[in-house]
Order: structure tokens, then sequence, then C-alpha cells
């Protein structure tokens, strides 16, 4: 069954607190070489059979309306057993 992965991240000019917070421990445990940490979210959808053009329409729809807060959010990336989804099917 094909595994679809949608990557959903806060919006670049948004504060990421989490990634902040993530930064600044990495810090003080020695791992100071990162300037920036952003955390974002990651969904798999397992697809019960083919993964059509109207699958990934479906998709998109939902990482757009359910998955990702278009305010403060950007869907990222859309693969298909590690392949874009532009590219897959």
């Amino acid at each position: 069954m094909p595994t679809i992965v949608v990557d959903v991240m806060p919006k670049a000019e948004l504060l990421d607190p989490q990634g902040k917070a993530t930064t600044g421990a990495l810090a003080r445990l020695g791992h100071g070489k990162f300037e920036n940490v952003r955390i974002g979210k990651r969904f798999e959808l397992t697809v019960d059979g083919e993964v059509t053009d109207a699958v990934l329409a479906e998709v998109r729809k939902v990482a757009d309306e359910i998955l990702s807060n278009s305010v403060i959010e950007d869907v990222v990336s859309i693969t298909v057993d590690g392949v874009p989804a532009a590219e897959a099917k």
C-alpha cells in the first residue's frame, strides 16, 4: 500500500517558539553549531489502492484544509513513497 507523506512547517516569517527553545537547548548542551531550528509536522497517510490524480487532489485538499492552518503554516511537500507528488503516479 502506498504511503503519502505531507510535511507542514510554520510560515517562514512567523516566530517558531518551539524551534527557538530547541535552538537554545542545543546550544546549552554543547551543540552550538546550529543557529536556527524550525519544527513542523509530518503526516503519513496510507492509501488502499492506487494513487491516482483524484487521490492526490484529495490529499492536497485535506492538507490545505485540515492538516495545516493556512494562517500560520505552509504545506511544504507532498510525496508518495518518497517521490514528490507532482512526479508520482
